[in-house]
C-alpha cells in the first residue's frame, strides 16, 4: 500500500481500513496526509475485471466527471497513469464522496425524485462517450446460465426464468427505437449517497456497459419503490419517473416497453442472486468468500411485476 500510493503526489500512508460489503471488488478507506492536513480516499481493487477491462471505465468515469455527474474518477500518478496493480489486480484510487448510504426502508419519493433526476443526467451526458462495451452480465450471459441453472431449479421456476429470457427477445426484435447508450448497470439503492434527501455521489459504476436505457431506469423502480413483500410504492415510482422524465423526456416506443423491461431487470438479477444461492462454481469468485443475497426477494419483484405491470407517465 505504502509503495504504491508513493506514486502519487497525494501524502504519506496515515492509515487504511477495508470496507465491508463489497460483491465484486475488495475496497479500502485510506488516510493520507500532506501539509499536516488529512485526506480520505478510496482505493478498489478489482477482483473479477481484468486490465483489458479498465480503460472503459477510467475513460467513463473521468469523461462524467468533467461534465459534473457525481462519480469517482480516479486520480492520476506523476506520470499520468491512473491505473495501477496492487497483488497483480486491477487498482485505482479514488476520492471519497460525502454523503450516506439510506437504507432501502428509509426511502423516500424524495429520495427517488433526486435519483431520478441524477440518472437521467448521467444517461444524457454520456450520449456522445466514444467508447461502447458489452455487459458482461447481459443477454448473452443470461440466454446461457437460464439454461445451465435449470437441473437446480424447481419445474415452475425454470420455466418462469426461461419465459422471462424469451419475452426479452422478442422485445429486442420489435421495430423500436428504444434509446442506447451507457447505462450504470447496478445502480441499487446502495450505490448512491445522500446529503439529506438528495444524491450527493453516484458510486461502484463498473458494471457500466452499452444497453437500453430505460433498462437501467427498470432496475431503479425495481429496488428503490419495493415494498418488503415486492410490491411496488407507486408514489415513490411516480416520482422517480417523474424526475427522469423531466430531464430525459421518454420516447412513445418506451411507453410500449417499460412494463416488459421492469420484468427483465428483476429476472436478471434474480439470476445473479440464484447461482451463488445454488453454490454454482462462478469464474473469478471464490465460492466460500461470496455474499449470497436472498434471490427471492427479486422473484416476488418479478412475480408483481407480471401481475401489476406499471407504465410510463405521459
Amino acid at each position: 500500500m505504502t509503495d504504491l500510493l508513493a506514486q502519487f503526489d497525494l501524502g504519506q500512508l496515515v492509515s487504511y481500513k477495508g470496507i465491508e460489503g463489497g460483491i465484486e471488488n475488495t475496497n479500502y478507506f485510506v488516510t493520507l496526509e500532506k501539509n499536516n492536513q488529512h485526506s480520505e480516499y478510496v482505493l478498489t481493487v478489482f477482483e473479477e475485471l481484468g486490465m483489458d477491462d479498465m480503460s472503459f471505465f477510467v475513460e467513463l468515469t473521468t469523461w462524467l466527471a468533467e461534465r459534473e455527474i457525481p462519480v469517482p474518477s480516479p486520480f492520476q500518478d506523476r506520470n499520468g497513469i491512473a491505473l495501477k496493480k496492487l497483488h497483480n489486480r486491477p487498482t485505482l484510487l479514488l476520492p471519497r464522496f460525502s454523503g450516506q448510504h439510506v437504507a432501502q426502508k428509509d426511502l423516500t419519493a424524495e429520495h427517488c425524485a433526486s435519483i431520478g433526476t441524477h440518472l437521467a443526467k448521467f444517461h444524457r451526458a454520456t450520449e456522445n462517450f466514444y467508447l461502447r462495451r458489452q455487459a458482461h452480465r447481459g443477454v448473452f450471459w443470461w440466454r446461457r446460465e437460464s439454461q445451465n441453472i435449470q437441473s437446480h431449479l424447481s419445474k415452475e421456476d425454470g420455466e418462469l426464468l426461461a419465459q422471462e429470457v424469451r419475452l426479452f427477445d422478442e422485445l429486442r426484435e420489435q421495430p423500436w427505437g428504444l434509446p442506447m447508450g451507457i447505462i450504470h448497470g447496478d445502480m441499487f439503492h446502495d450505490n448512491a449517497l445522500f446529503e439529506g434527501n438528495q444524491v450527493s455521489a453516484i458510486i461502484d459504476v463498473y458494471n457500466a456497459a452499452t444497453a437500453f436505457l430505460l433498462f437501467d431506469l427498470a432496475i431503479v423502480a425495481n429496488d428503490w419503490c419495493t415494498l418488503p413483500d415486492g410490491q411496488i410504492d407507486i408514489q415513490r415510482e411516480q416520482a422517480l419517473l417523474k424526475a427522469y422524465n423531466a430531464e430525459r423526456p421518454f420516447t412513445e416506443d418506451e411507453h410500449k416497453a417499460w412494463s416488459q423491461l421492469t420484468r427483465t431487470a428483476a429476472m436478471r438479477f434474480w439470476l445473479s442472486r440464484l447461482i451463488p444461492a445454488c453454490g454454482i462454481e462462478q469464474v473469478g469468485r471464490q465460492s466460500d468468500e461470496m455474499v449470497i443475497k436472498d434471490p427471492d426477494e427479486l422473484k416476488r419483484i418479478l412475480l408483481q411485476r407480471i401481475a401489476n405491470p406499471s407504465s410510463l407517465p405521459s
